[in-house]
């Protein structure tokens, strides 16, 4: 494996300029439009996933407090699906797609050819800071880009190992990451990239692609929102509560498509609570902070953030935090408005309000006028109801009877809607996200009918009846 050294970000932008120009020179000489070369790289990526293993879990422990199961599940395992996917489907995906010829361009033939936009920027967030950012990158590279990373400052750990092992394993001409916080972030962001791939919170989505639009740059943006949560009264309420509170605590609730807030069904609102607190209690114990399985909030602003949602409503389960550790219990509340401050944004932490519903359908027009969430989850045993839900509430991706499903699938493309984001990858969505789909006709030179040459002939009556047997 050759070495390259990492690559720095110069404060005044200046080498990320060169950075940038340079790889728009390499991408120009058309080496990564070799399916080999791309694979190659992915080669490359997986192996540093197997050797840097024990580096990346510390790395997570230092940012995030992460235990290493949660770790390597969510970071290195969902990576090395990616890449193993991407290696063994890719011939299949970069294959022109052959598609009808219309009688009027016959004797002809028509193809749909996906090819790399070019040099790509990946934003990535302190939420996930591996995956995230190196996800992406796995669809780009196979769909044989250039890229650039930028992971985030919030977790800086992990940043400093991704650009160490991207550094001394990749040419930066075809990947190369910039570390920091606003600044080189800015400077990357007034390049001319071919295509712009984020993944964080609306406020600073909004901003990345007001700066793609002056270049009119495409972009993905990954954003979040608050994810609703129905429990039904003909739902396995402790199998329901089960999958909840798993998916809700997980990384401390600091994941996009954790469930924000729960619509529990009145009748059921007591034996839904109890089976919650069970759960928790059977997953960190009675005292989580003495749990090796519950990780910790990023940083001190945002811990500061999550325990000011602690002075409304009623405390039911958890409330009990530690600065010093960064430590927020896993709590559920009850007794909350939508006017409290832990219902105005998405709370990305350990925090779950549950409200009691009587009637679902005097629930749904207000869902409806929301804001589109990233995910929907429903537990019910009725689909009709299922089907209702769906088709009345809008949001990135759905699970039903089950948290975070819609996101394990590679099969089903990720991403948002509305204010949770647009676009998708995942699997062959990645790799599409990645490539222009380019149009191309072939024609012989022979037959060539007078008839659609000027001084035109044709009547029109005639054209008329032609042209939808001709298209």
């Amino acid at each position: 494996m050759t070495r390259h050294e990492p690559v720095k970000a110069a404060p005044e932008g200046a080498e990320i300029e060169r950075l940038a120009e340079t790889q728009r020179r390499f991408f120009r000489s058309g080496a990564t439009r070799d399916l080999e070369f791309r694979k190659r790289q992915l080669r490359i990526l997986r192996d540093l996933m197997v050797t840097r293993e024990a580096d990346i879990l510390e790395a997570m422990r230092l940012d995030l407090g992460r235990p290493p199961s949660e770790a390597y599940t969510s970071e290195i395992g969902v990576l090395m699906i990616e890449i193993e996917t991407a290696l063994k489907r890719l011939d299949r995906w970069a294959r022109p797609e052959r598609v009808r010829t219309p009688w009027l361009l016959f004797p002809g033939s028509s193809r749909v050819v996906p090819e790399p936009f070019g040099s790509v920027l990946v934003i990535g967030p302190w939420n996930y800071p591996l995956q995230l950012v190196l996800a992406p990158a796995v669809a780009a590279l196979a769909a044989g880009n250039c890229v650039v990373l930028k992971p985030s400052e919030l977790a800086p750990a992990t940043s400093t190992l991704i650009a160490e092992m991207i550094g001394g394993a990749f040419d930066p001409n075809v990947m190369a990451v910039v570390e920091g916080g606003i600044e080189p972030t800015q400077a990357l962001l007034k390049q001319d990239f071919d295509y712009l791939f984020f993944t964080g919170g609306t406020k600073i989505g909004k901003v990345v692609m007001g700066a793609a639009a002056e270049h009119l740059t495409p972009v993905t943006l990954e954003l979040g929102g608050k994810n609703p949560c129905i429990v039904t009264a003909s739902a396995d309420i402790k199998t329901a509560a089960k999958r909840i509170a798993w998916g809700k605590f997980f990384n401390a609730g600091q994941t996009c498509i954790a469930p924000d807030y729960i619509l529990v069904e009145k009748s059921v609102e007591a034996a839904f609570l109890d089976a919650l607190k069970a759960a928790i209690t059977a997953f960190y114990g009675s005292d989580p902070v003495a749990s090796p399985d519950y990780a910790r909030i990023v940083n001190d602003r945002h811990f500061d953030r999550l325990a000011g949602y602690l002075g409304r409503g009623e405390i039911v389960a958890g409330g009990q935090i530690d600065r010093a550790q960064r430590y927020i219990a896993p709590t559920v509340l009850t007794g909350v408005t939508w006017a409290d401050p832990v219902m105005a944004d998405e709370i990305f932490g350990p925090i779950l309000p549950v409200f009691a519903y009587d009637d679902l359908d005097e629930e749904l027009p207000a869902l409806q006028e929301r804001p589109k969430s990233l995910a929907l989850y429903l537990f019910t045993t009725d689909t009709a109801l299922e089907e209702k839900v769906l088709r009345t509430v809008s949001s990135g991706g759905a699970a039903i009877n089950d948290i975070f499903a819609q996101l394990l699938n590679l099969e089903l493309p990720f991403g948002g809607v509305g204010d949770s984001g647009m676009g998708a990858y995942h699997g062959k969505a990645g790799f599409d996200t990645f490539s222009h789909r380019r149009a191309v006709v072939r024609r012989t030179t022979w037959p060539d009918p007078s008839l659609k040459y000027p001084p035109y002939k044709t009547p029109l009556a005639l054209l008329k009846r032609l042209m939808p047997r001709i298209l």
